[in-house]
């Protein structure tokens, strides 16, 4: 997958901190179970696809866990804490695939990717292994190959999903996931909306990115771009032009004067609006909660802090 030269130069540009599809046949399922009513408590484990391969893809999953375990003090504030290998919920789930920005971790992001799981979606992040704070080979031009990755690590959970004594077995929507990811793992969300995509993927979050080549292909997905007016260092035009550039539904959440990502942080102005219209554009999107849908001209806009731009939204009903 070549680069843009704009993207290239971007992508030269993204600094420490920032915190090729496969076609297939499958038909979308139009009807779902409803969005949970109340948050989850929260487990995490981790797994590793391919691991004897040439590019093996270390993956942080939180999910939902039984709701029986206690709450923690401090977590209404603090959000969930994570468990490890506790016992998943009953009942299947949408999974989101959360990827990070350069010089980043999967922890990183748990703030928001906690959150997502609490309400109700299995949510995998996978450590990219040649652009994460740990990498001893770093180079940002592999970020081109990570799309490729996203969909390694589909098709690992739609096998997980059916293997007997897995955890997560009969637990995963294997026809009901969605990609977002920060900075240069947005650019990686893009990039898995190539032509003829599978319909699995059913929408999209580019958070402070972009569009790679060939991206925002059919078939069409929703996609919610979320971008700081200041960001110096992925410009908000870079966002707002990919958003010109997607397919169908898409909405723009804007938070002017901001930069690349303070706004994903608990407690700084805009969180509460980025995570309440993420949330409910996943609850659309992947449990065709028309509530949520109706909902988000609400979650994204508080004057001074958040604007929201949308197109081609389906209207209440």
């Amino acid at each position: 997958m070549r680069v843009q030269p704009l993207v290239a130069a971007l992508l030269v540009a993204l600094v420490a901190g920032c915190g090729p599809a496969v076609a297939a046949t499958d038909d979308r399922v139009p009807s779902f179970r409803p969005a949970p009513p109340r948050p989850y408590a929260v487990g995490v484990r981790h797994v590793v696809v391919e691991p004897g391969g040439s590019r093996p893809l270390p993956v942080t999953v939180w999910y939902p866990a039984e709701p029986a375990i206690p709450a923690h003090a401090g977590q209404e504030t603090a959000g969930p804490v994570s468990l490890p290998d506790v016992p998943v919920a009953a009942g299947r789930f949408p999974v989101v695939v959360y990827s990070h920005g350069l010089h980043s971790l999967p922890d990183l992001h748990a703030p928001l990717t906690t959150r997502w799981a609490a309400a109700g979606f299995v949510v995998v992040a996978p450590t990219y292994p040649r652009t994460n704070l740990r990498s001893r080979d770093f180079t940002r031009a592999d970020v081109r190959n990570q799309p490729a990755d996203g969909w390694r690590l589909i098709r690992h959970l739609v096998r997980l999903d059916a293997r007997p004594g897995d955890p997560l077995a009969g637990h995963l929507a294997v026809d009901r996931f969605a990609a977002a990811g920060h900075s240069a793992g947005g650019f990686t969300t893009a990039g898995m909306f190539t032509s003829g995509h599978s319909r699995r993927l059913r929408a999209g979050i580019v958070i402070a990115g972009g569009g790679l080549a060939g991206s925002f292909a059919g078939p069409v997905a929703p996609v919610l771009f979320v971008h700081g007016g200041a960001d110096p260092i992925v410009p908000e035009s870079v966002g707002r032009a990919a958003y010109a550039r997607s397919l169908g539904p898409a909405a723009f959440l804007g938070l002017p004067g901001q930069g690349h990502g303070e706004y994903l942080t608990p407690g700084r102005p805009g969180f509460a609006q980025v995570l309440a219209t993420t949330t409910d554009f996943l609850r659309w999107t992947l449990y065709d909660d028309r509530r949520a849908r109706d909902r988000l001209p609400a979650d994204g806009v508080l004057p001074g802090v958040t604007t929201l731009t949308t197109r081609a939204l389906p209207g209440r009903g």
